[in-house]
């Protein structure tokens, strides 16, 4: 049964973006368990992967359901000691996933102002205790030990949030358009179409990861002006990325960031958000940050002060940055020139940085490093990665060499390599 958010697409282009999700996504493999974490709203495109996952050879298929009107309720009405504890059980089943070599895909979502209700601080409690009990399953993610993949689906509020002058019906069909558009589904294969897409990140990721500039500088007229260190060693990672048994996947889908981590004391500067941020339900908006040395020591948000307060003071690594991403502005998602209230949406339209930890990955031989060569090294380690998007339509980038000769790598948002 097609229901409400699913019945402006056909059956046929669900089942495409389905495949996606499965193939590209986490390139599930014979036997393979996979696990489907979805709200109980997205169940008919939920479980058209589950199809698509036993089709493609997985051993098991287990539907790992939330209910966020529920998580609403606990938020607001959960005892405090509640909202500090995750249950150990949690954690011994993301183990025995883990130890199994599951896939995890992950269909999300987004309700602007869902959350508004709650007291920031209590979901940035629950969030910390969740976070440091699944500590080592979110290593295990971000150093691509267990693929994974974030795929977007609408709903009806979300839809009529960023098309307000638009009924809900025809809302929710253009967030769909948008939203295949932006994963590049919406065409005749979109699995070839993804092979494509992955090669031309190829020489440009080349290009940059032979250069291995000391640092980047951005400028805007927002009033970016920021110096972005980058450690030695540094790789540039983007498009599709392997696992330990180089098994290639796509963590992300929308993609289009060459991403790498910068050094965790040498970033300084102003940086001026230039769309809004969702973290733990709340909307943060109209912000900026200062750095020296790599810490984020001054921030200001006209919309979510508590919140970004929160998500800074989450850890010892979350005043610090753990990615920095370069982004083009001729892409489906930015030539759509919409704010989308979705970070995965919303970064893939412009440059960003990451609040947070950094993947071993982005350094050389990184993943058979230990913590303190990572740390010398000048990694970042923290419970969080929260992406922020500054980018441009007039966002100039420059790479930085040790021999003063300085290469324009941006002009006007768009590449110049």
């Amino acid at each position: 049964m097609i229901k409400e958010n699913d019945k402006f697409v056909s059956e046929e282009q669900l089942k495409k973006y389905a495949e996606l999700a499965v193939r590209m996504g986490v390139n599930v493999q014979k036997n393979q368990l996979v696990v489907i974490h979805s709200d109980i709203e997205y169940v008919t495109f939920a479980r058209l992967i589950q199809t698509a996952a036993y089709d493609a050879g997985a051993s098991n298929v287990v539907m790992d359901w939330t209910d966020e009107q529920s998580t609403k309720e606990f938020y607001l009405h959960a005892a405090d000691e509640a909202i500090d504890h995750y249950p150990d059980w949690e954690n011994v089943r993301f183990k025995e996933w883990d130890d199994a070599g599951a896939a995890h895909i992950h269909i999300i979502s987004e309700k602007p102002d869902f959350f508004k209700e709650v007291a920031p601080e209590r979901i940035s409690r629950f969030q910390k205790a969740y976070r440091t009990k699944l500590k080592a399953h979110y290593a295990k993610t971000r150093s691509y030990e267990v693929r994974w993949c974030l795929l977007v689906v609408p709903n009806v509020v979300w839809a009529t949030k960023v098309f307000p002058h638009l009924r809900k019906e025809e809302a929710l069909q253009a967030l769909w358009q948008f939203i295949l558009q932006g994963a590049r589904a919406d065409g005749k294969n979109p699995i070839k179409d993804w092979e494509n897409h992955d090669s031309a990140f190829e020489s440009r990721k080349k290009f940059l990861n032979n250069s291995q500039f000391k640092a980047l500088h951005f400028t805007n007229s927002r009033g970016t002006d920021l110096f972005v260190g980058m450690p030695e060693n540094h790789l540039y990672l983007g498009g599709g990325v392997k696992d330990k048994m180089g098994i290639p996947f796509f963590p992300n889908i929308p993609t289009e960031e060459i991403f790498s981590a910068p050094h965790k004391y040498k970033v300084n500067g102003k940086l001026v958000a230039t769309k809004l941020l969702i973290y733990g339900g709340s909307i943060i908006d109209d912000f900026y940050l200062t750095f020296k040395d790599g810490r984020i020591t001054d921030y200001y948000a006209a919309t979510g002060q508590e919140a970004l307060q929160n998500l800074i003071e989450t850890d010892e690594g979350a005043s610090y940055l753990g990615e920095i991403a370069l982004v083009s502005n001729n892409s489906p998602l930015a030539q759509a020139d919409t704010l989308f209230y979705n970070t995965l949406f919303d970064e893939n339209t412009a440059c960003h940085i990451g609040i947070g930890n950094a993947s071993h990955s982005t350094l050389q031989n990184g993943s058979s490093l230990s913590e303190e060569a990572l740390q010398e090294a000048g990694h970042n380690t923290s419970l969080l990665l929260v992406n922020v998007t500054f980018g441009t339509e007039d966002m100039k980038v420059v790479g930085m060499k040790e021999n003063g000769n300085d290469v324009l790598l941006m002009e006007v948002g768009e590449f110049q390599f």
